[in-house]
């Protein structure tokens, strides 16, 4: 038994090598959601609407190498946008750390399992639904209301 602490324990965002940095996704897919900015408010809301490129059953996008070529309008979770974007939920990983919390007991890199991120009811995999199936004039009507973070 190593008494090591694990990497998310000892090091920064910054410090952080790209696979690891990449290991810290949960697999929650709540970045993938579709979220409407309010005009007047600039206020964020989600929506149950995930991106075309989510696969909904996984929670894993269908052609992650390539989604910044074929979805402009992916954001690509850096450290700078952890630090600025206000609609990631507090169950994120990225945000956890930045915040100087540990990682939840259903987090994939604690658990040993990428299934307790489902199990714990913190994915979308129950309730999203591909924008794909809905016209964009529609879309203020999947708004969650009061979505918990």
């Amino acid at each position: 038994m190593s008494d090591e602490l694990p990497f998310w324990k000892t090091k920064t965002l910054e410090q952080m090598s790209r696979d690891e940095w990449e290991s810290l996704c949960d697999g929650c897919a709540r970045c993938c959601m579709v979220k409407l900015e309010d005009e007047d408010t600039s206020q964020s809301h989600l929506t149950r609407l995930s991106c075309s490129m989510l696969e909904v059953k996984t929670c894993r996008c269908s052609n992650y190498a390539n989604r910044f070529k074929l979805m402009p309008d992916c954001i690509d979770i850096t450290i700078e946008k952890v630090r600025e974007i206000q609609w990631l939920p507090s169950t994120c990983a990225y945000r956890a750390i930045n915040e100087g919390r540990d990682l939840a007991w259903w987090h994939p890199l604690v658990s040993g399992t990428p299934e307790t991120v489902h199990q714990a009811g913190i994915s979308v995999k129950g309730f999203a639904m591909n924008e794909k199936r809905v016209k964009a004039y529609n879309y203020a009507r999947y708004i969650i209301p009061d979505f918990p973070e």
